[in-house]
């Protein structure tokens, strides 16, 4: 029997509807959807184009306004390096959190190499940003804010609408990395004052290889790619039909199962938090402001990868991103939250999914809890 799977930020399984709407782009509508001049390029054009209206409402979007990338990653270094590349005169100055992603922290270090300044705004110790120290490091200099609206990790939803408002004041642009919430909570992209919105197909039961990047009206960016100006310019290279149209089924039935199966996720995340929850074992960051399907816990006097080890076989979870899992080093995420690093090691990430069940949390709670003896 395989192991129960609760690694739904890592990962997510296709969706058999997403697969079905792939599969005859793969063979029978095989075109380039940059191809004009005969059907089978028509096909496929019109294929991306439905995919993204289907994307677009998401994220509260224009379909003009979707710019498909080949991950969240790649998103993410477009909309950072990309505008600072068209940076005018007096704002060489980015905002971002010390819990980001490392594909919005990495492109931020290289900044610096090229002479920008960057402030990594440190954060409180339920995960959620100081506004009042965001409002402080937002200066008539800044180009550009980063945060995240949902932590990868830890699951903590950060207030991007107060985050926005501090971004416009200045007149700063706003970019969020919003690839483990979309598709589980509401995002506006335009409500929120956002101008750049990163997004994955394989967070939402789609493919992975394919992403988006949310470029507002009017932003604009230094493309990463060049080369046929695909993409409105920002993105050169043949378009991956099959995994675009894959995405666009999966936003298409997160649009219309989101409420109920937030209802479900929250649930069986309260179910599994009431079950392992004891004088030994604690949630790292808020309980309140954090997506329906995560929870991050520490273990007193555990060591976490001894403890993932030993349950590999039956349940598979992981101790942080799973971009970081060759590093030996504690999770900065936690380690932000002011824990040690014997703290860190000690915790685990549960990412709930659609195909979860209760019997399935019940059997994972019996587990831990026979490994942690309590």
């Amino acid at each position: 029997m395989p192991p129960i799977y609760m690694d739904s930020h890592a990962t997510t399984p296709v969706d058999p509807r997403v697969l079905e709407a792939m599969l005859p782009f793969f063979t029978e509508h095989f075109g380039n959807a940059s191809s004009r001049n005969h059907p089978f390029g028509w096909k496929a054009g019109k294929a991306v184009e439905t995919a993204r209206e289907q994307i677009a409402p998401l994220i509260g979007a224009r379909f003009r306004d979707v710019v498909f990338t080949s991950g969240a990653t790649e998103s993410n270094n477009l909309a950072i390096k990309g505008a600072a590349a068209r940076a005018p005169e007096g704002r060489r100055h980015v905002v971002t959190l010390a819990t980001e992603h490392r594909s919005v922290l990495d492109p931020c270090r290289s900044l610096e190499q090229g002479g920008f300044r960057v402030t990594y705004l440190g954060v409180r110790p339920d995960g959620l940003v100081d506004l009042g120290e965001l409002e402080a490091a937002v200066t008539d200099g800044t180009l550009l804010v980063s945060v995240m609206a949902a932590n990868n990790e830890i699951g903590v939803l950060q207030p991007l609408k107060e985050i926005g408002r501090i971004a416009k004041s200045r007149g700063a642009l706003f970019h969020c990395d919003a690839a483990q919430a979309a598709g589980t909570v509401p995002i506006d992209a335009r409500a929120l004052e956002l101008d750049l919105v990163s997004l994955s197909a394989h967070k939402i039961y789609g493919p992975k290889g394919v992403g988006v990047l949310y470029v507002a009206k009017n932003v604009h960016l230094e493309p990463l790619v060049d080369g046929g100006g695909h993409e409105r310019g920002f993105r050169s290279g043949t378009l991956d039909v099959p995994g675009i149209v894959g995405f666009g089924a999966a936003a298409e039935i997160c649009r219309h199962t989101s409420a109920e199966e937030t209802r479900r996720l929250r649930a069986l995340r309260d179910r599994l938090w009431n079950g392992l929850r004891s004088d030994r074992v604690h949630a790292n960051g808020s309980m309140e402001h954090r997506l329906p399907q995560n929870l991050n816990v520490r273990v007193d006097g555990a060591h976490g990868d001894e403890l993932l080890k030993s349950l590999a076989s039956e349940v598979a979870i992981s101790s942080g991103a799973a971009c970081a899992t060759t590093s030996a080093e504690p999770s900065h995420v936690l380690k932000a939250l002011g824990l040690s690093d014997a703290q860190a090691r000690a915790s685990l990430r549960f990412g709930l999914g659609r195909h979860n069940t209760e019997a399935e949390v019940d059997r994972v709670i019996e587990l831990v809890r026979c490994r942690v003896g309590s």
